[in-house]
């Protein structure tokens, strides 16, 4: 069978349809019959597909753009729903153009508006290395998700979920920044790992140095690591705590398929469990959650920890409402 030829008004076409049908799904109105149109579209055409896929990633990038004006914008409260500021619609628009046409892309790049590479990266079932087009390596565990930007002034990663331990390629002209919830790690060249579960982030710096801030937002450069510290922050913390690490090998023990929990409390135990669950555990109160827990256990087998539990701690499983596994601490007789 031959191949199907568009002609240059049709590809446009294409892709102008793919910008709307981008802006349109991140609205929060989107009707089901709109979606259910979209979906007669996207399967029509094999193109329809590849032209969205690249429309998703100038939506990751329009996060990363920047306000022309210096002035800073007045913070609003925004709603849940995934919807964009009047300038960030503004800038998928700008981006789809200045990535539509050679000329203008290269006054985007110049501008630093515009990255000359983005790439996106997942690990699922098993963890997996990826080089960065900068020459990085990251390391992906189990259930993350990143990008990828390279602007003229900086390289950019955004850790979705998950966790990652990152060998930065030196360039001290060139930072490289990782976002994280609300928090921001900068760097020039070095190794550290950084962990994510729903808002809480935890670094822990190998070599070199990194500056860390809890809100990306806020002025100042952040907070200095030092090998062998660690920085945390949730979302909402005005600054991260600092502090040494008790034992690095243990938290990167992962890189190995380990989950090391040194006598943590149930609750300070749990995020780590939790990250590695489809649905994850609740404490039934703070009694439960002082017991302490310890011991190495594989992390493609986490779902065995959480049956066994009930063997080691006076504890016992149940179910709530909405039919989440909940740990109750049993009673003294």
């Amino acid at each position: 069978m031959s191949e199907t030829r568009h002609t240059d008004a049709e590809n446009e076409a294409i892709t102008e349809a793919a910008a709307q049908w981008c802006l349109r799904l991140h609205e929060p109105d989107c009707t089901c019959q709109e979606r259910e149109a979209f979906a007669v579209w996207l399967n029509a055409n094999p193109l329809h597909a590849l032209e969205y896929e690249a429309m998703l990633d100038v939506w990751d990038i329009s996060a990363h753009l920047t306000r022309p004006a210096p002035a800073p914008a007045r913070v609003v409260a925004l709603p849940p729903a995934p919807r964009r500021s009047t300038w960030q619609r503004f800038a998928v628009a700008a981006a789809i153009t200045l990535l539509a046409l050679p000329v203008a892309a290269y006054s985007g790049w110049q501008l630093g508006w515009v990255p000359n590479a983005h790439e996106r990266y997942s690990a699922d079932a098993s963890a997996r290395t990826v080089t960065l087009p900068d020459g990085s390596q990251v390391e992906l565990n189990l259930g993350s998700q990143l990008t990828f930007s390279n602007y003229k002034d900086q390289r950019q990663v955004t850790l979705s979920k998950g966790e990652a331990f990152f060998k930065v390629s030196h360039d001290a002209s060139h930072p490289f920044l990782v976002q994280a919830a609300e928090g921001q790690v900068r760097v020039t060249g070095t190794q550290f790992n950084v962990w994510m579960y729903e808002d809480q982030v935890r670094i822990t710096l190998l070599e070199g140095s990194v500056l860390v801030t809890s809100n990306k937002r806020l002025s100042g450069d952040g907070l200095r690591l030092e090998p062998g510290m660690q920085a945390r922050y949730k979302a909402g913390d005005h600054a991260a705590q600092i502090g040494p690490v008790a034992a690095v090998t243990s938290e990167l023990a992962w890189r190995n398929g380990q989950l090391v929990l040194d006598n943590l409390s149930l609750a300070d135990a749990l995020p780590l469990i939790n990250r590695y669950l489809d649905t994850p555990l609740a404490l039934a109160d703070s009694a439960t959650g002082k017991l302490r827990i310890g011991g190495v256990f594989n992390t493609r087998e986490i779902d065995h920890l959480v049956t066994s539990l009930p063997k080691v701690l006076p504890v016992y499983l149940s179910r709530n409402t909405e039919g989440r596994p909940v740990l109750t601490a049993r009673q003294a007789l």
